[in-house]
């Protein structure tokens, strides 16, 4: 690679690159990418109006406090987010989680962790397509399911192909969309409630009623609504398309989270206020039915459309090129069939690993269910999600011995409450998701078993980085 070529196609160039080659990789992939970049693909992952589809199971689980649950959420994956940026921070590559826990703890316990994070990422992009497709069917009842899953993969499969900053426009796009519609949900929503509609009257009912809250409440709504927030850890897989990667890696992902968070409360706290009474509306279609009665049903009809295309574009677009950089990260790694690691060579993506997951995901939409798929995903993201934690103890803790008082917050009391929170969501998993997810690990372990010839051998990179 000339050094031209590093400088054009890397931006800050030779910083990032050598920084990368610290490593042991070489620069592969376009450095496009700003803080800003992340920020949006950050939320557009987690899907600002993620809300709007499950408000109504929300609130009913909580009696009527959803926005209390979303607030619990935010609180739980904060921790989890500080752990992300501590290895963001210090390990600007590739590969998320796998990379964080393989250098943080040891590359074999990275590579389980990869596989784990692996059920979270393969099955998100086939489970958001299936209800996308449930979704267009619902308003195009003559045309099938599969259609529109086929449909959406080819589109998301080709913006992916042709670059990142491809999807960066397009994440923009959706950006301004879902703002708007937000929006116009808040505006809209209290001048109904201010006009008399609703509950007539700014209330903190849907964030308080001392009645119903106690330690078991604020356990459930975690385990609710922690889940919801999945997707601010797709950030760190874009690590190496980024500029100065430690610093807008890190710093994208805590506005994302913060963002985000403020945005569910705000829609869920004025539907709370429009429709008071939990009981009155049926869950599955519960915010859609409560916007119609503020706003019309021409906003409904509006709201269903931008659902359709936030999910079945910009949510599953992000998710999918997340999932490439993964298997990227673990190909070159020798860990994973050496093809997911192939980059195109005019736009400098890894195709062979987008088109991959394009065709698994309509594989999958043919054999497993929307409720299947989800237990799936949450299984995996929880368990990698703890031994982050996990690994941030170790290396930055114990390893590092940053034992002053900031050390001990940073870097061993926020990863253990982050750990405990993820610990009691795991719990609450069913039966039939553990068995699965079970499954999956020892599958990984033999795996990594044969690659590792006895978990005996490391990756070159690993070794060039450490020798």
């Amino acid at each position: 690679m000339s050094t031209d070529f590093t400088k054009n196609a890397y931006g800050q160039g030779s910083q990032d690159a050598k920084q990368l080659e610290e490593f042991g990789y070489k620069p592969q992939l376009r450095r496009v990418l700003s803080m800003w970049d992340l920020t949006v693909y950050g939320l557009l992952f987690m899907v600002i109006i993620a809300p709007h589809s499950i408000y109504g199971f929300v609130n009913a689980d909580s009696q009527g406090m959803a926005p209390f649950v979303y607030l619990v959420g935010f609180v739980a994956m904060f921790f989890t987010a500080l752990s992300y940026c501590c290895m963001a921070n210090r390990f600007p590559i590739a590969g998320s989680v796998y990379s964080y826990v393989q250098h943080g703890i040891n590359p074999h316990v990275g590579f389980v962790v990869g596989w784990l994070i692996l059920l979270d990422y393969i099955f998100v992009p086939a489970l958001l397509y299936l209800i996308v497709g449930v979704w267009c069917q619902d308003l195009f009842p003559q045309i099938p399911v599969m259609i529109w899953i086929v449909f959406f993969i080819i589109v998301n499969t080709l913006i992916n192909i042709r670059g990142i900053q491809m999807t960066a426009k397009t994440d923009f796009v959706f950006f301004i969309v879902e703002i708007g519609i937000v929006l116009a949900i808040v505006i809209g929503g209290l001048m109904y409630v201010f006009d008399g509609g609703g509950a007539g009257k700014l209330t903190v009912d849907p964030f308080y009623q001392p009645e119903r809250i106690n330690l078991s409440f604020i356990a459930t709504a975690c385990s609710i609504a922690a889940l919801n927030y999945l997707g601010f850890d797709g950030i760190s897989t874009l690590a190496e398309e980024t500029h100065n990667p430690g610093r807008n890696v890190s710093g994208a992902i805590l506005i994302s989270l913060f963002i985000i968070g403020t945005v569910f409360l705000a829609q869920t706290y004025v539907a709370s206020l429009i429709e008071p009474d939990w009981k009155a509306v049926k869950p599955e279609t519960a915010f859609f039915d409560i916007t119609e009665k503020a706003l019309g049903h021409g906003f409904r009809i509006l709201l269903l459309v931008v659902n359709i295309l936030a999910v079945g574009i910009a949510n599953t677009l992000n998710a999918q090129a997340a999932c490439s950089r993964v298997l990227f990260s673990m190909s070159r790694d020798g860990l994973l069939p050496k093809f997911l690691s192939k980059i195109h060579p005019k736009f400098q993506t890894p195709y062979a690993g987008v088109t991959f997951i394009g065709v698994l995901s309509l594989a999958c939409a043919f054999i497993f269910t929307v409720d299947g798929l989800a237990r799936l995903v949450n299984f995996g993201a929880i368990s990698s999600f703890f031994m982050l934690n996990m690994a941030v103890v170790r290396f930055f803790f114990f390893k590092e011995r940053n034992r002053d008082l900031k050390g001990f917050a940073r870097y061993f009391l926020c990863p253990i409450i982050g750990s405990a929170i993820l610990l009691y969501v795991w719990t609450g998993f069913d039966k039939t998701t553990q068995i699965v997810g079970f499954s999956w690990l020892a599958i990984g372990l033999v795996i990594g078993f044969v690659k590792s010839k006895g978990y005996k051998e490391v990756p070159d990179a690993f070794k060039k980085a450490f020798s």
